[in-house]
């Protein structure tokens, strides 16, 4: 029975955080990343899949944390539409259906870079997408670049 109020409380949490949607300009995404076991760079498919949920362990083992911006902020639509290829809307229905199938476990959503930036660099394992990284930020590249 725990159980169950667990995964409602996860619904009810992605969904007061993602389901406003907000319109977004093209902007220069940025990966972050913490952790020994992360990769100094991936091509674009590696870093789909990770951030998919299909890539549960980074290569030495320790387990991937998905941080992202709410689907309400500019910066999460763009991470929608750049990395997922969704809407907000999908992404957000495409979490919901990987936790309740029990695939995969939700991501982390913040209000602010600065939240998320935190969290990362607090959190072994964790991966995100910011637009503006500080100096302690270890920035994960793509196909060699640094912006999306």
């Amino acid at each position: 029975m725990a159980w169950i109020w667990q995964f409602l409380t996860k619904i009810f949490i992605i969904s007061m955080f993602c389901h406003l949607s907000a319109s977004s300009q093209d902007l220069n995404l940025v990966v972050i990343a913490n952790g020994k076991g992360i990769p100094a760079e991936m091509n674009l498919a590696q870093l789909k899949s990770t951030m998919r949920g299909e890539k549960l362990r980074w290569p030495d083992g320790s387990k991937v944390v998905i941080a992202l911006l709410k689907s309400s902020t500019p910066i999460g639509v763009d991470t929608s539409k750049k990395i997922y290829n969704m809407s907000s809307n999908e992404l957000n229905k495409y979490w919901l259906a990987l936790v309740f199938q029990g695939k995969a476990d939700a991501p982390n959503f913040f209000n602010s870079e600065s939240e998320l930036e935190e969290f990362v660099s607090q959190t072994n394992g964790a991966i995100g997408v910011i637009t503006h990284p500080t100096a302690s930020n270890k920035i994960v590249f793509i196909d060699g670049k640094k912006f999306l």
